[in-house]
């Protein structure tokens, strides 16, 4: 699809958003909804919108300005009623990445050994990071750059991710049975560390919802017990929702995997929305009549699908899935996981070009 082919007639309204996440009635045409892309370059360049991020003519400063800026020019040019947006110095520190080499470069992933903390010791002296430390001014900057309707979300990873990245997956599972204090205290000062930060950024008035990455499950099951879950994850899962609650603000949890044995907990949560779809697994039109009567349904446009299906077929399944989810409202468009960086492009236009089609207002 060529840029010509292409055009949306950026029209940002987050309370379209707002509206599926709160599941109230169908809003003026159907949103759309990614967890991350990997594709803001190449997109921006096929567009002709992309701002040169690499020149060594440029200063820090003058690339750093670059980069926000095709940063939101992606999402308005993309028809998207918000925009990624966070705070500054606020992390994890994590052990060393494997690699692996694929056709888009090396990819860095955690392998199941990997671990920081093994004992008391390594508990006591992890650089836990400094809440008070951490820099909100970008939520300030994102407020200074968004079109008029648009506002941003603001997310965070892992209440269970994280303490199993430090702990292992392999270390996580043997110390439930050798040092369960430990296991708590891990999760306990990750999990009361992410609160904070997703709270203070649901106090910012430029931004309209807040996310949180969570995978916890692969193709047939939960990664640990449900009983696991329960007892570690979903009580902070549910204080994170009370609080951002509080700020009026609604929230959604991405999380892989098959789910079925915990979706009621995640439901019971408070969460107003779920993403992270996959056909293996249960396919969205499935899980939207399964669920959306009791919880936004978003995304789900299978991976697999949109990377090996031709242009017309993404555009037939996209209107296959419009057909199936958007009815009564509660679902907004978008892939069953991020736009990877292996997702070809001109699917990914297609996709939303025939969600755009689909609406009120249509693409001219």
């Amino acid at each position: 699809m060529s840029q010509t082919e292409f055009h949306m007639d950026p029209a940002p309204d987050f309370r379209r958003f707002e509206a599926v996440l709160r599941r109230e009635a169908a809003p003026d045409r159907l949103p759309f909804y990614e967890l991350f892309t990997q594709l803001v370059d190449p997109v921006l360049k096929r567009l002709g919108q992309w701002q040169d991020t690499a020149d060594p003519a440029l200063t820090d400063a003058e690339r750093e300005e670059r980069r926000r800026r095709n940063h939101f020019q992606y999402a308005l040019s993309l028809g998207y009623d918000y925009a990624g947006v966070g705070g500054r110095g606020f992390s994890f520190p994590l052990a060393e990445r494997a690699v692996g080499k694929t056709q888009q470069g090396n990819r860095h992933y955690i392998t199941g050994a990997g671990h920081m903390i093994a004992s008391r010791a390594d508990f006591e002296r992890f650089p836990w990071p400094d809440m008070d430390k951490v820099d909100y001014s970008p939520l300030d900057d994102a407020a200074r750059r968004m079109p008029p309707g648009m506002k941003g979300i603001a997310g965070y990873c892992g209440i269970l991710e994280i303490p199993m990245w430090l702990l292992g997956y392999e270390g996580i599972s043997l110390m439930l049975y050798d040092d369960e204090p430990l296991v708590r205290d891990v999760f306990d000062a990750v999990a009361s560390r992410i609160v904070t930060y997703l709270d203070r950024c649901a106090a910012h008035p430029a931004v309209g919802a807040i996310q949180l990455g969570d995978d916890m499950g692969h193709r047939t099951q939960t990664m640990f017990a449900p009983e696991v879950l329960r007892r570690y994850v979903f009580p902070w899962h549910r204080r994170l929702v009370e609080a951002v609650h509080a700020r009026g603000k609604p929230i959604i949890l991405h999380a892989c995997g098959n789910l079925s044995a915990v979706m009621e907990d995640i439901i019971a949560c408070g969460w107003d929305a779920k993403h992270s779809f996959e056909d293996a697994i249960e396919p969205v039109w499935e899980a939207k009549a399964r669920w959306g009567s009791r919880i936004a349904i978003l995304g789900g446009f299978d991976m697999d699908k949109i990377t090996r299906m031709t242009e017309p077929e993404v555009r037939a399944h996209t209107r296959f899935l419009i057909d199936r989810c958007a009815p009564g409202g509660g679902w907004a468009l978008g892939t069953g996981n991020s736009v990877a960086d292996y997702v070809p492009i001109d699917n990914f236009l297609a996709m939303l070009d025939e969600g755009a089609r689909a609406s009120n207002k249509e693409p001219t």
